[in-house]
């Protein structure tokens, strides 16, 4: 089907890996670093989600499009 015929986008959300190995303070300063480098690309910092007993530290963000992605 051609992208005329299609009513909705195709979506895909990506997790990108700026801090393999790292963790605490460490890994919070990875994650802003490379969060800082894609803001000065065209990217927005949507939130800085803390890590729980659940789930790691990661940072969505949103592309020139609003697509979101996440760095973690």
């Amino acid at each position: 089907m051609s992208r005329k015929g299609r009513s909705s986008r195709i979506r895909v959300h990506l997790d990108v890996r700026v801090s393999t190995g790292l963790v605490g303070d460490e890994r919070l300063a990875a994650l802003e670093a490379g969060c800082a480098r894609l803001v000065a690309l065209g990217a927005a910092h949507a939130q800085t989600l803390y890590a729980d007993e659940e789930n790691e530290l990661f940072i969505p963000m949103l592309d020139i499009e609003s697509n979101e992605f996440c760095i973690g």
